[in-house]
């Protein structure tokens, strides 16, 4: 599979628990302004496909194309448009992709979204985050719930899929606060909803708050009692979890994230987007080895970073600011600040820390053979295995179940415990 994620990096203004790559000037420099960003987006397209064709790279037709940010609908619809049919020029789209924009509920109406849909789009994710006013004040959200309902409505009316994003944990917020989002949000009658526990970090204005004693600090049991608030009743409206902060009606699952969870290629287009190659070879490009990222960053349309080895994977990230971005790319250059292989070793490490966070599970054969695939048997003749019996340890104290077809999958306790479970499992395999 191979997805494309575009990073849109404009907001209308900053929230403040968000430490995400936003910025709230409509033009950065060097091209990279709001008018002008999906030529520059369709511009770096071109530049990436180009080094995938000069290092050997052939991917079938995009799976799923994601927008994010930011906010992507601070841009015209017809922006995302032009971007996505560039995309189906480069590279092809499959006929069942799924097609998602994140929309900010403010930016959105009936005629934006029926212009998304005309132009190809699936699926649309709302940044709900709560149906309480003081919670929203509190995250510097200005949208109402109202405007969330008018953007679902408007996306069923069109045909799309919606999806709902909800935060948990706010300063302030309580437990009946937090169930009136929860249920608010399954009225809606979405079939998919995302739910994250919120994660202060120290250089936003809410962690400059709660440093100063102005909010309270999140609290690890009033966010795990709502995680099973959140579970129970969107269990009981038929929404699933498939992965630990996702649930969704069966057939309604974020492709595009599972493409992530299950390690997937995918292009990260924008400023400071992500990419991931799960094939480049010395072997197949022996030039690779010898060659070095440009002073500044970015890399020539037909070159590598010289980090690639035999059999080993790549990740990639862009430049984060805009105007340096634009930059590299106005001089042709692949705008990645840089870029690191992935061993056979952090290629196992990614796999189980992935698949402990599915329903689908971890599938223990899968990691046995990347085991060995990461020289870790105890000699050449002895092949190293990670045994069911060996988790009985993490079955009895209610962490984890293993099926038949040796499926490691998290319980309701391992999901909430999730760093402990990777980390258990981690001395398992010896990583």
């Amino acid at each position: 599979m191979f997805e494309v994620y575009i990073h849109v990096p404009f907001c209308l203004r900053r929230c403040g628990y968000c430490d995400f790559n936003t910025y709230t000037a409509t033009d950065l420099g060097a091209g990279a302004s709001r008018g002008n960003y999906a030529n520059m987006v369709i511009r770096e397209m071109k530049l990436t496909k180009q080094w995938q064709l000069d290092h050997g790279i052939a991917e079938p037709p995009v799976s799923t194309v994601f927008f994010g940010g930011g906010t992507p609908t601070i841009l015209a619809a017809r922006d995302l448009v032009a971007m996505l049919d560039a995309i189906r020029k480069i590279w092809s789209i499959a006929p069942d992709a799924e097609i998602t924009t994140e929309a900010n509920p403010d930016t959105v109406n009936e005629y934006y979204i029926n212009e998304l849909a005309a132009g190809g789009f699936t699926r649309v994710s709302f940044g709900m985050q709560s149906a309480v006013p003081h919670v929203l004040k509190t995250l510097d959200r200005t949208h109402t719930p109202a405007n969330v309902a008018a953007g679902v409505n408007a996306a069923n009316k069109a045909g799309l899929r919606s999806s709902v994003d909800l935060i948990y944990g706010a300063p302030g917020e309580s437990l009946d606060d937090w169930r009136t989002s929860v249920t608010t949000a399954i009225d809606l009658g979405v079939n998919h909803i995302s739910a994250y526990a919120l994660t202060v970090e120290p250089t936003t204005k809410m962690g400059r708050q709660i440093a100063a004693g102005t909010l309270p600090k999140p609290n690890d049991d009033d966010e795990a009692a709502k995680y099973e608030i959140a579970d129970d009743l969107f269990a009981a409206a038929g929404l699933e979890w498939y992965e630990v902060s996702n649930w969704a009606r069966p057939g309604y699952e974020s492709q595009h994230n599972l493409g992530y969870w299950r390690n997937v290629d995918w292009a990260g287009l924008g400023p400071g987007a992500h990419s991931h190659y799960n094939a480049v070879t010395e072997a197949d490009h022996p030039q690779l080895a010898s060659l070095t990222a440009p002073a500044g960053g970015g890399c020539p349309a037909d070159a590598g970073l010289g980090v690639v080895s035999v059999s080993h994977g790549l990740r990639s990230w862009d430049i984060a600011h805009p105007r340096l971005w634009g930059t590299a790319i106005n001089e042709n250059r692949v705008p990645w600040a840089d870029s690191e292989t992935i061993t056979p070793e952090e290629n196992l490490e990614e796999l189980i820390m992935l698949g402990l966070r599915l329903h689908e599970g971890l599938d223990l054969d899968r990691i046995n053979r990347a085991i060995n695939d990461a020289g870790m048997s105890s000699t050449p003749q002895t092949l190293r295995t990670v045994s069911v019996d060996q988790l009985a340890p993490m079955i009895s104290e209610g962490l984890i179940t293993v099926s038949d077809n040796h499926r490691v999958v998290p319980t309701r306790r391992g999901r909430l415990l999730n760093d402990s479970v990777i980390e258990q499992f981690f001395d398992f395999v010896g990583v």
